[in-house]
């Protein structure tokens, strides 16, 4: 376990005078003892083998109003069938956006936890997603999962949204609700929040074999941004040999003067297809013995999801050819009836009807393929097919704002795991913080999802698949 560290009187002598700062404006104060609050607790990951917990931590600026406030950060934890909890976990900090993770954990084991700050118990925040009697936030206790027999053969990376370029997060429509932008002098939040996935997932514990991306790269596809986020991501790796890319709605094609030197398509004009490929063409990938199938969503102008009809025919013939082949498919727009009831855009938002029919059904004449993986609805949500299939389809949140992060898929022999993870440089923690007050603080309802939702284990046959 992650343990010991700094005696903790040395740690809460030196921070006795913590920093306050602000969130919109600059200057600094001084904390006063025994005022801060600890809040927005979350128990974000769980695995067999550890937990990630944040929290942050405010106080009074000069005008009395809750400002971030640096502290240290301490999680204690035992047995739930134990007698007292030890402390795991130390960080003297100083910071305001705390993440604790907990490692040595025995799988399939109940524990009970606290996470403080200058001895101060952290609490959930006060939304319904983590204060359910049930959740890890308001029992203080979790259970670890047992992962799928077998051996670890291969981990994928999930993620969508980016929206490289984009300067206010939160905008639905003509300016509302009130968006948030970053705080002045700090690099363009979307800048931060992919850096940050990429720099997690060249480090030893989050290493992926690849990392897919379900659309949304950019805002609105101007070439500077699509050479931007290209650049970054070819820098991480190698495009469809590390990473896979499909078109979301924000990448489609565009019309005006700031387009026309790309590629043109209809009456507009494709910049993101010259970097990353032509519309409404499926994406064929295969890594060892696993199959990737990219598919393109999206419609020429607005925000629903149709397939066309030769990608969708090409679709078939690949997964017909070889229909019991290990196979996950990723695409920008959700697939399911119950996502679309679900999202707060309605059924609008999410791939039309009849193609939806079409592509469950075909589903259920291939039935190596295992778990569809959407974004756009910037939130982790399970959602049900809408007749009996066993394809998982899961929509992962945002990179770009709350909570901020990706997913990983361990695939087992056996099986395999899901888990969220929120992005964890110093830059990352704070704008998920700043952000998450988007949608008048209602954004952790709706995009946080259940903890099955970000974490979970599915048995499934995946012996046919090569160790990475």
């Amino acid at each position: 376990m992650n343990c010991c560290g700094p005696n903790r009187r040395t740690v809460l002598g030196a921070l006795a005078a913590a920093t306050l700062l602000p969130l919109a404006r600059p200057g600094v104060v001084r904390a006063q003892p025994g005022s801060v609050i600890a809040t927005d607790l979350e128990v974000v990951t769980i695995t067999a083998e550890s937990a990630i917990l944040t929290w942050t931590t405010l106080g009074p600026n000069a005008n009395g109003d809750p400002v971030p406030v640096e502290t240290d950060a301490e999680v204690w934890l035992g047995p739930a069938d134990g007698t007292g909890l030890r402390q795991v976990f130390a960080d003297p900090g100083p910071t305001a956006y705390h993440y604790a993770e907990i490692t040595g954990l025995e799988p399939g084991r109940r524990y009970r936890f606290e996470a403080r700050s200058l001895g101060v118990t952290a609490v959930p925040a006060l939304n319904v997603a983590t204060r359910l009697p049930n959740t890890p936030e308001a029992s203080g206790e979790f259970t670890t999962p047992v992962p799928p027999p077998g051996r670890l053969l291969r981990t994928i990376a999930l993620c969508n949204d980016v929206h490289y370029g984009e300067e206010i997060s939160g905008l639905i429509a003509a300016g509302l609700p009130p968006g948030v932008r970053q705080d002045p002098g700090l690099a363009p939040y979307p800048e931060v929040m992919l850096a940050a996935i990429l720099d997690d997932l060249r480090r030893p514990d989050r290493a992926a074999d690849q990392l897919l991306l379900a659309g949304d790269l950019t805002a609105e596809a101007t070439p500077e941004q699509v050479r931007g986020v290209h650049r970054a991501l070819a820098e991480w790796g190698a495009a469809e040999q590390d990473w896979f890319a499909c078109r979301g709605n924000h990448d489609r094609p565009h019309l005006g003067g700031d387009y026309a030197g790309c590629a043109p398509y209809a009456d507009h004009f494709d910049c993101w297809g010259e970097s990353f490929g032509p519309r409404q063409q499926l994406g064929e990938f295969e890594v060892g013995e696993l199959r990737l199938l990219a598919v393109d969503t999206t419609e020429l102008d607005g925000s629903g999801g149709s397939i066309d009809r030769p990608q969708l025919d090409r679709l078939r013939e690949v997964l017909l050819a070889d229909p019991d082949r290990p196979t996950l498919v990723f695409s920008h727009h959700p697939v399911t009836a119950e996502s679309g009831w679900t999202n707060i855009a309605g059924p609008g938002f999410v791939l039309n009807s009849a193609n939806s029919a079409e592509l469950q059904s075909l589903y259920r004449s291939a039935p190596g393929v295992f778990l569809h993986h959407s974004g756009h609805t910037h939130r982790n949500r399970l959602t049900r097919p809408d007749f009996p299939i066993p394809v998982e389809f899961l929509e992962v949140a945002a990179a770009k704002e709350y909570p901020g992060g990706y997913s990983l898929v361990r695939l087992y022999e056996g099986g395999y795991t899901v888990n969220f993870y929120k992005t964890r440089t110093p830059g990352a923690r704070r704008w998920s913080a700043r952000s998450r007050g988007e949608y008048f603080g209602l954004l952790p309802e709706y995009t946080l999802g259940s903890t099955a939702d970000r974490n979970h284990t599915v048995p499934r046959d995946l012996s046919g698949l090569v160790p990475a």
